[in-house]
């Protein structure tokens, strides 16, 4: 029966061949390459070291001593493993050894880093010596108030003169940032635009040239114009530019009594398509108007309005500046209803036209903060974002004031209605600002 070959197991030069086989019988020599546990790793601690030597342990120092240590560990290593390698090939000479595979092993050096206290320490001596140094030179600068600056102050006090936080001009835009539909980078030549464009598309005063038209019929058809708008829910920019292309056309061309309300649709119809959505259809008007006017007569009369003004449709009306000088009054639901109450009333107002949008856009703010006692009526805020001064509105103001007191006696109560709902918080039924209207009242 022949013998099993088995394969040879390799250890460190400690093996014998016996019966056709190998065994590791050379306890001797292992027992002379085993080292007590704290040395598995062929390392020498700098503790160690420490201790036998009478100088003080530097990074190069200890560095040195453990070089110098792990070369004399790596040579008696060498020695063993030679002796024992040369009593292991004699024995094995006798036998063929099949062929092995090579196993190459990388030696892993283990990393050392030392750490010196010595350096961090005087570093943080250092830092707190430079500190007191700096707060010293400190008290020594800080001169204590001379007695004429403590009797000024004390004056000022006693006569209630003392210095009082001015008031800063807010910047508006800060919170609309990351929103691209602001337009933060442009907003404000925007409406310096806006305010050199809003002359261009003013109109002027038309009554003497209207035969068949006086102030009445024109506020009894703003009035209309404004229930319908609310009844279609329209956006507000529809209204403003519906007037604003009425009384354009009427200062341009005369209109029979009888076609006025026709306008009015009309005027109403084009400005549905510039800001709409979804604007209302013609048979929508014919039957708003109860078939006072047929479907080809509205279109017939949207041709001539736009040719008329030459389709000059992108203009600054009041709502423009409204939402801008709504915004830098930092209001709250109140006051921007208030604003806009006054505002419609000043829609159906036909003096209003010789105020320019901007005007009447920041008379509303002004006249909506006096009439809810808001305190300041006019903030620096309010002044750069306008460009008026509180004086400059007066004239504008007392005439919004004048109309929100006659609104609750007055023929046309669209507006008053509107704006005495829970849902614009009934802000026409506030007392109106006193300080604005005439002596006499």
């Amino acid at each position: 029966m022949a013998s099993k070959t088995m394969a040879p197991h390799q250890s460190t030069g400690d093996a014998m061949v016996e019966n056709g086989g190998i065994k590791q019988k050379n306890v001797a020599v292992q027992a002379k390459n085993r080292r007590v546990l704290n040395d598995i790793g062929n390392l020498v601690t700098i503790r160690d070291v420490e201790s036998k030597l009478p100088r003080p342990i530097t990074r190069s120092f200890g560095a040195k001593l453990l070089a110098n240590a792990q070369v004399a560990v790596d040579n008696k290593n060498k020695v063993v493993a030679r002796a024992g390698g040369a009593r292991v090939a004699a024995k094995a000479a006798a036998v063929p050894k099949p062929p092995t595979k090579k196993v190459v092993t990388a030696k892993l050096e283990p990393e050392i880093i030392v750490i010196s206290p010595d350096t961090e320490e005087v570093k943080h001596k250092e830092v707190v010596k430079a500190v007191q140094n700096e707060k010293s030179i400190v008290k020594k600068n800080k001169k204590p108030p001379s007695m004429t600056a403590v009797l000024t102050a004390r004056s000022k006090a006693a006569c209630g003169l003392t210095n009082k936080p001015k008031d800063l001009v807010v910047d508006i835009d800060a919170s609309d940032v990351d929103n691209e539909l602001a337009v933060v980078e442009y907003i404000d030549d925007l409406y310096v635009f806006y305010k050199l464009a809003e002359n261009e598309c003013r109109p002027h005063d038309y009554m003497a040239s209207q035969p068949e038209i006086n102030e009445k019929m024109r506020a009894i058809l703003v009035d209309w114009l404004i229930e319908v708008h609310d009844r279609f829910n329209l956006f507000p920019e529809t209204l403003y530019l519906t007037i604003n292309l009425v009384d354009r056309f009427l200062s341009l061309k005369a209109v029979p009594r009888r076609e006025l309300q026709l306008l009015g649709i009309g005027c109403m119809l084009i400005s549905c398509k510039y800001e709409e959505i979804w604007a209302p259809e013609v048979n929508d008007f014919v039957g708003i108007s109860e078939g006072a006017y047929s479907h080809e007569q509205i279109l017939k009369m949207e041709k001539t309005i736009l040719g008329k003004l030459e389709w000059y449709l992108t203009v600054p009306t009041p709502y423009v500046f409204l939402t801008r000088y709504i915004k830098a009054s930092i209001p709250d639901n109140e006051i921007q209803n208030m604003v806009y109450f006054l505002a419609e009333l000043a829609l159906m107002n036909y003096n209003s036209i010789s105020f320019c949008s901007s005007m009447i856009a920041a008379s509303a703010v002004y006249v909506a903060r006096l009439t809810l006692q808001k305190s300041p009526a006019w903030t620096e805020t309010l002044g750069r974002y306008t460009g008026f001064s509180e004086s400059q509105l007066l004239d504008c103001a007392k005439m919004l004031a004048t109309l929100h007191s006659g609104a609750p006696g007055h023929k046309l109560q669209n507006v008053y209605k509107k704006y005495s709902k829970a849902e614009k918080f009934a802000v026409a039924l506030t007392s109106p600002a006193r300080s604005l209207l005439p002596s006499s009242s």
